[in-house]
Formats: C-alpha cells, structure tokens, sequence
C-alpha cells in the first residue's frame, strides 16, 4: 500500500497522505515518497497546482511517528549515547526539506487543513500558498509535553503572529480551532469541511491559462464567501495574551500566567500543559524564538535541524514520548525536574553546534 496516493486531473495534481489508522502521521518512507512527488511535479507540464490532504476525514496529519523515533534513540543509548541516530538525522532533515519545499514551491499548492492538524501536520500547511480550515480543524503545537519543541519551521511562523501568540503557543501548546487558525494567520480561507468537493471540482474545471495563484484565489474566495466564520477564542483572549509582550525570561512567563487572576477554561488549558511539560524544553522553546526572530526560512530550518538532533542526544524527549506512548503512565520524568533546576550551561548545551550536515538542496 503507498503512503502517499496521487492522481493528475485538468492539471490538479492532488496528494493524499495514506495513513488513516495513524490519522495520517509522517513516517520516514511517505516523507520520502512525498518528497519524490515535490520534486517531480514541480518542474512537469502535466501540473500546474496541488491539493494536499489527509485520507479519511479524521485529520490532515497528526504529527511525525515520534514512536520509531523513540526506539531509534534508545537503541543508539545502547551504542553511544553522545551519537545522534542516523534515523532520527534522516526523519528531521527530510521531514524539513519537505517543508522549506512547500514554503518555497514555484506552483500554488493548496492545504485541506481538516480535522487534526499537529505537530508536523502544520509543518505541512503553514508554507502553503492557499491554506484551508474548517469548523472541524483542531491545530496545536503540543511539543513541550513530549520534551521536544515547536519545529517545522516553528520558529518562523511563530514569529510572524500577532502580539505575543508566538510564545504563548509554543510554551503552552494550546488548540486551536478554525477561526483561531484564521485570526493568528495560520490559515487563508475558512469554509465548512463539506465544501472538498465543491473545490476539487472546481479545480478539475478550472482554465489555467492565466495566471494559476489567481485562479485558485478566486475559486476559493467564490466558495468561501457566503461562510460564516465563529468567534475565535484566540481573539477573545488578545488582551490576555499582551501581557507577555515584555516577558523576557521563562520564569517571568510562569509568574505572569499562573498568577494570572482571571483564569478561564482556555488560558487554565494552556496552564496546565504549560507546567506538565518538560522545564527544559520550555527554556529552549523560548529561547528559540528569541533568538530565531530575524533568521532566514533557510537558516530557521538549520537551526532547528541542530536542536531537533539535539533533543535525541538530551534526555527529555525520549522520556516524553515513553510516558505518552510507550509505557503510556502519562508521567514524565523530566531532567532536571523544574523550572528552577535549569542552568543556562544546560540550555546552552542543547545549542551547541554538532556540525551535522546541512541540506543539501536549500542554499
């Protein structure tokens, strides 16, 4: 059976992750058969637009099987636990160049965002041209609960939100809905999730005689117009948020939001994965988009190429992920165990350079 499923129609070239069982997730082969489709179409004559989506209706892509990472890294322990795993090299590098391909396509290339959208999955959307959520999409980057960060290019488009969303996201982990997605800049058009099919033809129909990011704009725009977008709870929460504006230390952030004194269900969400999760993957995280603000697509891809290596080589992620899937008791043993047993020398540690090759096809 082929992860990845694709078929050309009037030019519409539509790919669908195959993977309904894992709600679509990336494992190394269909990142590789997805990479091989990028480079094929991007250059042929038979394509001239693509319609990426998750096969059933449960999700677009829940993440990467962070389960095969798990084991490459404890395997590794057994041999040389300074070593990165060449697998989890191989997953990161091309889970990356997959992405800085959507972001940098020559062609528009079209996200049916629905359902379950994470971790990876948003890795997948963000670079795209036309961006599409619905009433069922459910985004998050959930990573500071399993020890690692917000990668997939995280420290881009973090960055770019509106206020201090950024932060608060990536510290925190907090859904979002549809028309959060559309508010924060996630997402181009909101429409209900039984419009696919309305758009899949209208592609199949469409003369690409002109120009093709305008073609695809104005049948987007023709079916999303008349929908009615709810309120976004990201929106309702602005002025909340805008008090971590001028935070400038991790610890300032867990002051601010723990005492904060008019806590909700949302922001009593967010606080809770905020002080379940890995106290060093919260330092790395917010150091990571302090630093990352003015970087380059391409050197944002590097460095986090860098960092995702070296949480295989740092404890935290491999324990986030047995707890959560492995031995499923849901009870990290974080190392160091708090926020106030990180050293800046340990943080340092985990942004040290391990020379490990950069992409190839980037520069």
């Amino acid at each position: 059976m082929s992860l990845v499923l694709t078929e050309i129609k009037n030019k519409v070239g539509i790919i669908t992750l195959n993977s309904e069982k894992t709600l679509n997730s990336l494992s190394l082969p269909m990142i590789e058969e997805l990479q091989s489709i990028l480079t094929d179409w991007k250059t042929s004559d038979q394509v001239v637009c693509l319609f990426l989506q998750g096969a059933g209706e449960k999700a677009l892509c829940a993440g990467g099987d962070v389960r095969k990472l798990y084991d490459a890294i404890m395997a590794q322990r057994a041999i040389d636990p300074t070593e990165v795993p060449k697998d989890c090299y191989d997953f990161f590098s091309k889970e990356y160049q997959v992405d800085y391909d959507i972001h940098t396509y020559p062609k528009p290339v079209i996200v049916w965002g629905n359902g379950i959208v994470m971790g990876g999955g948003i890795g997948l959307m963000v670079g795209a041209s036309h961006r599409i959520v619905t009433e069922k999409s459910k985004l998050a980057m959930p990573e500071i609960t399993i020890g690692l960060y917000p990668d997939v290019g995280g420290t881009w488009f973090l960055n770019k939100m509106p206020s201090a969303f950024g932060i608060y996201l990536g510290l925190t982990g907090a859904r979002l809905d549809g028309a959060d997605c559309k508010y924060l800049g996630l997402a181009d058009y909101y429409m209900e999730s039984s419009s696919k099919e309305d758009i899949i033809n209208a592609l199949k129909q469409a003369d690409w005689t002109n120009n093709p990011y305008q073609t695809v704009s104005d049948i987007l725009n023709t079916i999303s117009e008349n929908t009615d977008i709810p309120e976004s709870q990201a929106a309702l929460h602005h002025e909340f948020i805008q008090n971590f504006e001028g935070v400038d230390a991790v610890e300032e952030f867990s002051d601010l939001i723990r005492n904060y004194p008019e806590k909700d269900d949302w922001i009593n969400t967010g606080l809770k994965s905020f002080t379940a999760g890995s106290p060093s993957s919260a330092h790395i995280i917010f150091r990571q988009l302090k630093q990352g603000k003015h970087l380059s697509l391409e050197e944002v891809f590097q460095s986090e190429l860098n960092l995702s290596c070296q949480c295989c080589i740092h404890p935290d992620f491999a324990e986030g992920v047995r707890a959560l899937l492995v031995d499923k008791d849901q009870s990290p043993q974080w190392h160091p165990a708090t926020l106030n047993d990180i050293t800046t020398e340990w943080i340092d540690s985990y942004f040290v350079d391990l020379k490990v090759e950069d992409f190839q096809s980037l520069s």
